[in-house]
This record gives structure tokens, C-alpha cells and sequence, in this order.
């Protein structure tokens, strides 16, 4: 299903056939070192893993991480959208990417349409996020879409502590 498009991207929840896609994102060395390692190793754990935390999000909560796909070629890029995790009091933004597409602009363009869908489509009040303690890249990006840290956070399923921003998106309707 097709959720939004931005000038370069498009937005999609991810199919079954996306299990490949998923495997290599999921082992990608950034995933594995700022958000974790799930233990997916073939593509039928990685459509296992999708269907545990994408295709179950879909269809319970009407959103999730969607699949980023460059519109020019259909090449998929990675992910990004909008999650309620239980250990947070507000649902959150996260994105990845592929390591060879970081670096031109494609998770700032997508996170800031996902902003935009939280606060016009879905008329949520409040996004939150969280990076690994060490992940400048990440605090840079949603410092740039008005994410304020609010301190570190041990949470449930985390094995470090997490870097833990908040946004009140009627400031972002400003940005």
C-alpha cells in the first residue's frame, strides 16, 4: 500500500516480497551498530522478523516503517515511519538506510514527510525518537526537524542506553 511521495521518494509499506531487501538492511554494520542485531540471517527469518514487526504494525496500528523507494528508479533505499513502541509514551520516528545511499539527503527527505504525516494526516500532538548514545548523524538529522533530546533512557529490549528526543509537531508545522 502506498503511503506518501516526497520530490525523490516514495513511501510503501514493505510486502513479503521485500524479505531480501530486509535481510541485507538488517545486517547492514550501521543497523547492527545503532539500532541492533535482531539475528536475521536468511530470508525466511528476515519475512518472519517483517512480519513480527512491520506486517503486525500495519495491520493493528495502521502505520509503521515503510519502505523508502527512490522515484526515479524504484530502487529500494531503506526505511522510514512512524512506530508506537511500548517503551515510549508516544509513538516515534525511525529510519535506515542503506549504507550507499546515506549521505544525499534521502532520510532528512523522508523523516520530514513522515513528520508532516504524524501531524496532518494522522493529528498526532507529539513524535518521539531515539538514537544509539553514539550516532551523530541521526541527532543531526532530527535536530534539523526540530527533535529536542530529552536525556538517555535505558529501554525495555535495548541492551545500551538510548538517546531520547522529543518533537511537538505544532512547532514543526513551522519548520
Amino acid at each position: 500500500m502506498h503511503i506518501l511521495d516526497t520530490e525523490r521518494l516514495s513511501l510503501r509499506e514493505f510486502t513479503p516480497l521485500d524479505a531480501p531487501f530486509l535481510l541485507r538492511l538488517v545486517n547492514e554494520p550501521g543497523w547492527i551498530r545503532n539500532i541492533n542485531d535482531p539475528g536475521v540471517r536468511t530470508a525466511e527469518e528476515a519475512l518472519a522478523w517483517a512480519e513480527g514487526r512491520l506486517f503486525k504494525a500495519y495491520r493493528e496500528l495502521g502505520h509503521g516503517f515503510w519502505a523508502v523507494q527512490r522515484r526515479e528508479d524504484g530502487a529500494l533505499l531503506g526505511m522510514c515511519g512512524l512506530f508506537k513502541r511500548p517503551a515510549l509514551p508516544e509513538p516515534d520516528l525511525g529510519y535506515a538506510l542503506l549504507a550507499e545511499h546515506e549521505g544525499r539527503g534521502y532520510a532528512l527527505e523522508a523523516a520530514r514527510a513522515c513528520v508532516a504525516h504524524a501531524r496532518d494526516g494522522l493529528g498526532w500532538p507529539v513524535l518521539m525518537a531515539i538514537t544509539a548514545v553514539d550516532n551523530p548523524r541521526s541527532t543531526g538529522l532530527l535536530a534539523k526537524l526540530g527533535f529536542v533530546e530529552q536525556g538517555q533512557e535505558q529501554l525495555e529490549g535495548y541492551d545500551e542506553p538510548s538517546r531520547v528526543f522529543r518533537l511537538a509537531l505544532q512547532q514543526a508545522a513551522r519548520r
